[in-house]
């Protein structure tokens, strides 16, 4: 198996491998300014920082916890604090607000966030129930604004973007299935907030981290509709916890014929040098693609990594350094430009309920 360096692809055989060029900023300075909050999960600074590399300016922060306001601040001094958080929603200037509330309270300030005349970007899982979701696509279609999902495994991952576009111009043919592998390290018990271990604040294992391989499901394989094969939950380990789900699995099976199973935990081993090993396998009918996204273990290469083999070739492609993190800045343009180019809100949607239905499945499953 050889290195297939990011040059080697450039110059690679025509329309086989064509590299979009990692994204600069799509906006000048002050030109969308976002708010945050909602610092719930420690999400929302990568969610900001990825924001403003594209060309957002954080012009207001608000949270109850004074805190986490001060660290938000070391990172962006020039925020302004809002008092409340309806002083955030009657600025007109602000045009989209990022948070990661706790999870079953997401939805909610989404609806608060777009009756206010602004799009919502909200951590994942972006609802703990079908009712919040209905209520969303009823708001949206009401309001006209977005209600978008940081789906952060695929969308900030270069391999897992290198992925789809080497699936978009026909290198493994058509995909067939995909196996998605999301493996976390629960870490310290006192670490976690108290709504971790409630399930029904966090929504459940295949609601919550799930969420990430429902959205990659329907991204790779282009599906627009699954359904339900089977899904199961389970607490194995953690009996002090009695509403944490520890291990969750499922399996879809799409409208086009695809299939996908995937895994969640919260079994990563102290050994591992990071908080997962996260991996997305996607067969298709003429190759294969299997992505590791966070560490390649055994070996000292680091994570995005991506290994292709098609009827030519078998090789490795670090995909550090690639093709970039562009679905903030095509957000950013979607927000100006009322368009939808960095992902739909159908598919947004779809991804949240697919998550949804399983979870439900298991838990029904689970209780019978």
């Amino acid at each position: 198996m050889g290195l297939l360096s990011l040059d080697d692809l450039r110059r690679a055989d025509g329309a086989r491998y064509v590299l979009s060029p990692p994204p600069a900023p799509v906006c000048g300075k002050g030109d969308f300014k976002i708010a945050a909050t909602g610092f719930e999960h420690g999400h929302i600074y990568g969610m900001c920082q990825a924001l403003v590399r594209a060309g957002a300016t954080v012009a207001w922060v608000y949270d109850h916890d004074q805190e986490k306001v001060a660290k938000f601040r070391e990172m962006y001094p020039e925020v302004r604090v809002a008092r409340c958080l309806d002083e955030i929603l009657s600025d007109p200037e602000v045009r989209l607000v990022a948070a990661a509330a706790v999870p079953n309270e997401r939805a909610t300030l989404g609806l608060q966030v777009m009756a206010a005349g602004k799009d919502y970007f909200t951590d994942k899982t972006p609802f703990t129930t079908l009712e919040q979701l209905a209520d969303a696509r009823l708001a949206v279609e009401r309001t006209g604004q977005k209600y978008m999902v940081y789906y952060g495994e695929r969308l900030c991952s270069e391999c897992a973007m290198l992925a789809g576009d080497l699936i978009d111009q026909g290198t493994i043919g058509r995909v067939l299935q995909v196996i998605g592998l999301g493996p976390h390290r629960l870490g310290a018990f006192d670490s976690r907030p108290d709504w971790f271990f409630q399930k029904e604040k966090y929504g459940g294992i295949l609601c919550d981290i799930g969420s990430h391989q429902c959205e990659q499901f329907l991204h790779y394989t282009g599906a627009k509709e699954a359904s339900v094969n089977f899904a199961r939950v389970e607490n194995f380990a953690h009996p002090q916890f009695p509403e944490l789900e520890d291990f969750g699995e499922g399996s879809l099976r799409g409208d086009n014929g695809t299939s996908f199973y995937f895994r969640v935990d919260w079994f990563t081993p102290d050994g591992l040098r990071t908080w997962g090993d996260g991996r997305t396998m996607i067969l298709g009918t003429e190759g294969t693609i299997e992505l590791r996204k966070f560490v390649d273990i055994g070996t000292e290469h680091k994570g995005n990594q991506l290994y292709l083999t098609d009827h030519r070739q078998e090789v490795r492609i670090d995909a550090a350094g690639s093709v970039g993190t562009r679905f903030f800045g095509q957000l950013i343009r979607d927000c100006l430009d009322r368009t939808e180019t960095a992902m739909t809100q159908e598919h947004a949607f779809k991804a949240a309920e697919l998550c949804l239905r399983l979870q439900a499945e298991a838990d029904r499953c689970r209780t019978a």
